[in-house]
């Protein structure tokens, strides 16, 4: 090598002939401070020596805090090897799924169909927002609620890959989000046609396609073992808005529905005499808006939670 040293420029230049062969190429790194060379055996055996001549060469001289002896060195061969053994042995108490490929692949269709659906949606609502204005607002169900009918029904497969332990994702959030959402489509919105041409609509559907933008490519990766990290910072980033503001949107779709319903006495029941006491379902809607929230939280927590698992600090492991 050459370098500036306090003679000027040198050659600095070195021969060691090592006791065992070595391996060819060694690695080295330069740093501000110093020139590292790694020199690996060619095998991994105890050496009683570093060189062939008995006498070790002036210039050397060992780093103690990497320096092992023979017990140390056999102490960390052993280890190793029963580290592997035991790994050995926790894979083959593991039992084989033969099963595993036909499930994956159906988890990685229901994720695609569901993102294209979804995708469907949301270009065709940005599109028609930018061509006809405030226009697209007030005729958004007549235009989008095919393809939404669709993707929630096919929702419902969640909650039943849920309950049978298809995915490791817990049943209730999946079944608040589900039912919450079918809830608002079919109920509030499908069974009333002056809800249908509110611009409330609108929101309604726009905010739940840009959520399932992320979430749907973000599974359908994890199927075949790819993570791909910005996606994965949106999977567990974008719902901090969305979710609050899909929320809005559906208590206020339902707020919107109450007089509809008190006036209409749709879905109400009546009570045979001698109560003579109709329950109207109005009132039902009052307490679902407390539950719509509570859900809000609950689903918040736990994605609270798995942002912390995805994206927070890893903890390094102490030997």
């Amino acid at each position: 090598a050459q370098g500036h040293g306090a003679k000027g420029d040198n050659i600095y230049e070195f021969q060691i002939d090592f006791l065992e062969p070595v391996e060819p190429k060694p690695l080295y790194k330069v740093t501000q401070r110093q020139l590292n060379i790694t020199v690996r055996k060619k095998e991994s055996s105890w050496w009683e020596r570093l060189t062939k001549q008995e006498k070790r060469p002036l210039f050397l001289a060992p780093d103690f805090d990497r320096w092992l002896d023979e017990s140390d060195a056999e102490l960390e061969l052993r280890e190793k090897e029963e580290e592997k053994i035991n790994k050995m042995k926790i894979e083959s108490r593991v039992p084989k799924d033969p099963f595993k490929h036909l499930k994956n692949g159906y988890l990685v269709i229901y994720n695609l169909v569901q993102f294209l659906g979804f995708s469907w949606i949301f270009v065709n609502m940005t599109v028609r927002l930018f061509i006809l204005g405030k226009d697209s607002f007030y005729d958004t169900f007549h235009t989008i609620a095919d393809m939404m009918y669709f993707c929630q029904t096919l929702a419902l497969m969640e909650i039943l890959n849920s309950l049978i332990g298809l995915v490791r994702s817990p049943l209730i959030p999946a079944v608040i989000q589900v039912f919450g959402r079918n809830f608002i489509l079919f109920v509030v919105l499908g069974s009333l046609e002056e809800m249908q041409s509110k611009a409330v609509v609108f929101f309604v559907f726009y905010f739940w396609s840009i959520i399932e933008l992320f979430r749907y490519p973000f599974y359908m990766l994890s199927c075949i073992g790819i993570e791909w990290k910005p996606l994965t910072w949106l999977r567990y980033t974008a719902w901090i808005p969305l979710y609050p503001l899909g929320s809005l949107a559906e208590a206020v779709a339902i707020v919107q529905s109450i007089p509809i319903f008190s006036e209409t006495g749709k879905f109400s029941l009546a009570l045979p005499n001698p109560l003579n006491v109709t329950i109207q379902f109005s009132f039902l809607l009052q307490v679902y808006l407390i539950a719509l929230f509570l859900g809000l939280f609950i689903n918040f927590r736990h994605l609270y939670k798995q942002r912390r698992k995805h994206l927070g600090p890893k903890k390094r492991k102490m030997k």
